[in-house]
C-alpha cells in the first residue's frame, strides 16, 4: 500500500528531497505523495522528523 502523509507534517521537504521516484511534492498545507507514483520504499518515513509518512 501507497504511504500517505498525515496532518503531523511540519513541511520540511526532507521527504521530498529522499524519494527515488519523484512522487512527493508541496500540497497547500502539507506535502502530499501520488499514490499511483510511490512505490513503497519507505525512505520518506525514514528521514520523517515527526514520522508523518505512514503506509496505509
Amino acid at each position: 500500500m501507497a504511504y500517505v502523509i498525515k496532518d503531523t507534517c511540519i513541511s520540511c521537504g526532507a521527504c521530498e528531497a529522499e524519494c527515488p521516484v519523484n512522487c512527493i511534492a508541496q500540497g497547500d498545507d502539507i506535502y502530499v505523495i501520488s499514490p499511483d507514483e510511490c512505490i513503497e520504499c519507505g525512505a520518506c518515513a525514514n528521514v520523517c522528523p515527526v514520522d508523518a509518512p505512514v503506509q496505509e
